[in-house]
């Protein structure tokens, strides 16, 4: 299928190839009839791709501040890739469409296939012929509704959103500031409710328009008409809301609106302006500063978006999909007109043209539509279920490693996020002997963007493709931690062998489920993420540290830091605890320092905050002490350790040091001076590809990935039962 993508940092429009979506559960799979280009908020992010990178840092400051903490954590080579990989991406466009049910997902029962619906999400409702759909971001269209006007279904909600903001009541009088689409749409909200409404742009044809469309004067910021109009309304009071609908870096739209407002009015920001209010005026008038956030209650939240769960009405009247549906009804009932608002129709195939014109300004418009072609092929073939069913395939017999043919290793890859984009295929792309042979991913785009970044044959949303394809030798399972295990199992029942990121399970049970797909197939070719213990630092740190004859101490120091408030990382109830999903990391790489795996766990927690103490027993009564913490500075290394054994410390900070104290004397591993952090990502994958290739041992046992993924679940017992925890069948 095709869809619209730029790439933010060439600026590039283009009109792309990618796979189509599958319906998953809980949505629906949408064909595209007409989708809406945001003449503001779309414009402004193809402008800002068009600039410099000095510019674009200037343009988002907070992009820019988490550039310089990725640096002090991650160092500048792993910062640098993973930046200029999300630069160097395609980026869907579009966030407003109807189109016609194809594929109903499991879980479905309130549309069916044929249904029109209006779609929003800028993840979900692109400029695209196929989308799908989570259910709180679509609505059935009304009956009499054309489906032209229903694309206007998502912006008709930002809209409404903010005149729900401004509380407005029957006789009030309001001063709308920008009339271009959403300005538009915030009069005829505002006049339907009985708000008399006053007008302001620049542009003379959009004054025009809001005047036919029910505005009761409209003008430019800058002439006398406009405060005479809201005099002559008011009596002189000023109005009882103001609504910034404008853009761009004057500061004139705030200052206006102080000086129009009534005592104690309120003053709604929709659009994106700039905010440098007027203490003075602000403050003697005591203006309320409200912001209207996108589409309604629900936006940004990821278990009403994507999970579908909705909020009671008895607490949260409307919700983003009440307002989209609230807004059909408008147009249905014919309160709100969006037709005088399309100023241009264009095919799907001409839709980079339609940008470059909008951009130079030769198209000037309020809405503009994209129309797609009728189809008359048969539905696309999607699989229904996130993670489809894995084709009958041979079983190797015993645990041997299947036999290899000649040529390069095959490689296919189940995600392609962030820590697959910059930690992982880049080391891999290139690499003698390896082909990167399929992509998966549930969405169409990021499939597209990994196959054009990193050369991968064949791009798909399809499991069945890797695992179904003889020529695949080992799968990547790089996606989210609650399904790690489920692929995994798949996987190996597949006869492929499996490099799976860290956690390899959130809970006994599903661990135990891998387990039982190696029995079943006889296939026990996995690797597991673990990649600290193939940092070359700490491997030379260790052999300088030497054999020792005594039980060691080790203290492990994880200074995590806090995530970003609506991290995935935060979900528990679906993504396990934080320590679960990464905990993993630093328990591998305390047995591989002590030669052994763990057969007791002890864990404590502070009152009041997240962090963890951990304890860990080995065979030999060596101890290893790991503190998570995430309320300690993010100024502070992130990882620092110390073995301590006959009379031996080995001393590492961070991936970038390391030393070793023998008696009175300090040697420094490699050079005093810090090195660039390698934490082991490259030396891992070449281990797993040459055990692939020949068919030998892999990396590291099954049964030490079985034993440090025991290990980091018991913290889990451990916290609740506040004693520690025994191991069964440590070695």
């Amino acid at each position: 299928m095709k869809q619209v993508v730029q790439n933010y940092k060439s600026g590039e429009l283009a009109l792309l190839d990618v796979p189509a979506p599958g319906a998953k559960p809980g949505g629906v799979l949408v064909r595209s009839a007409f989708s809406l280009i945001s003449t503001g908020t779309e414009m402004m992010k193809v402008s800002e791709a068009g600039m410099s990178m000095l510019g674009k840092a200037r343009s988002r400051p907070d992009q820019v501040a988490k550039v310089v903490q990725s640096v002090a954590t991650n160092g500048v080579p792993a910062t640098y890739r993973k930046v200029m990989g999300k630069l160097d991406s395609y980026t869907p466009l579009g966030y407003s469409l109807c189109g016609v049910v194809e594929q109903v997902g499991a879980g479905i029962d309130d549309v069916k296939v044929g249904d029109v619906v209006a779609c929003a999400g800028n993840e979900h409702a692109l400029h695209a012929e196929l989308n799908w759909v989570p259910k709180n971001l679509y609505v059935p269209v009304p009956d009499g509704v054309a489906p032209r006007h229903a694309a206007f279904g998502t912006v008709g909600s930002i809209a409404l959103q903010g005149v729900r903001q401004g509380e407005s009541r029957l006789g009030e009088v309001a001063l709308v500031i920008g009339l271009g689409l959403i300005g538009q749409l915030v009069t005829q909200l505002l006049n339907a409710s009985g708000v008399r409404v006053v007008g302001v742009d620049p542009d003379p044809a959009r004054c025009e328009l809001a005047e036919r469309l029910g505005a009761a004067a409209c003008g430019d910021p800058g002439s006398a008409s406009v405060e005479s109009a809201v005099a002559e309304l008011t009596g002189g009071m000023g109005v009882d809301q103001v609504y910034l609908a404008a853009g761009g870096s004057s500061n004139q739209p705030v200052e206006l609106a102080a000086r129009l407002c009534r005592d104690r009015g309120r003053v709604i920001d929709i659009g994106k302006c700039r905010l440098d209010l007027p203490w003075n005026a602000y403050y003697e008038k005591e203006l309320d500063v409200r912001f209207s956030r996108s589409y309604g209650p629900g936006r940004y939240d990821p278990e009403y978006e994507l999970q579908g769960r909705d909020y009671p009405v008895g607490y949260v009247r409307w919700t983003e999909r009440r307002n989209l549906g609230c807004f059909l009804d408008l147009i249905a009932r014919r309160s709100v007109d969006v037709e005088p608002l399309v100023s241009h129709v264009a095919d799907f195939e001409d839709a980079v043209e339609t940008y470059r014109r909008l951009e130079e300004g030769e198209l000037k418009a309020v809405a503009v539509l994209f129309r797609y072609a009728a189809e008359d092929a048969p539905a696309v073939e999607a699989p229904e279920v996130t993670v489809p069913k894995v084709p009958e395939l041979p079983r190797p017999s015993g645990r041997t490693a299947p036999a290899r043919r000649s040529g390069p290793v095959r490689l296919a890859f189940v995600g392609a996020g962030n820590y697959a984009s910059s930690m992982l295929l880049p080391h891999l792309t290139g690499r003698d002997g390896v082909e990167l042979s399929t992509v998966v991913t549930t969405t169409a785009l990021s499939a597209a963007n990994a196959q054009r970044k990193f050369g991968f044959g064949k791009a798909t949303t399809d499991l069945d493709a890797a695992l179904g394809d003889p020529a695949v030798d080992a799968v990547f399972v790089v996606t989210r931690h609650s399904s790690h295990a489920e692929l995994t199992r798949r996987a190996l029942l597949a006869g492929k062998a499996v490099f799976v990121e860290k956690p390899l399970a959130l809970t006994e049970e599903e661990l135990a489920s891998v387990l039982a797909a190696v029995e079943e197939s006889g296939n026990d070719r996995i690797q597991v993420g673990f990649n600290r213990r193939f940092a070359p630092l700490l491997r030379e740190a260790r052999e300088l540290f030497g054999d020792r004859t005594g039980p060691a101490s080790l203290r492990y120091l994880v200074n995590a830091g806090r995530l970003d408030h609506g991290s995935w990382y935060l979900r528990q109830d679906t993504e396990g605890s934080r320590f679960a999903g990464e905990g993993g990391h630093f328990v591998d790489t305390a047995s591989w320092l002590l030669d052994a795996d763990p057969v007791s766990v002890y864990a404590a927690a502070p009152a009041g905050n997240e962090d963890l103490q951990i304890v860990l027993g080995y065979p030999d009564g060596s101890t290893a002490t790991i503190s998570y913490v995430t309320s300690g500075p993010s100024s502070f290394p992130k990882e620092t350790l110390d073995l301590i054994a006959d009379g031996k410390v080995l001393r590492l900070d961070d991936f970038t040091r390391a030393a070793v104290y023998d008696g009175r004397r300090r040697q420094w591993v490699g050079s005093r001076l810090p090195k660039a952090r390698d934490k082991g990502q490259n030396a891992e994958l070449a281990a797993f590809v040459k055990a692939v290739r020949t068919g030998g041992p892999m990396p590291v046992p099954l049964e030490s990935l079985a034993a440090t993924t025991t290990a980091t679940l018991a913290v889990r017992t451990a916290l609740a039962s506040g004693v520690p925890v025994t191991l069964a069948g440590a070695r």
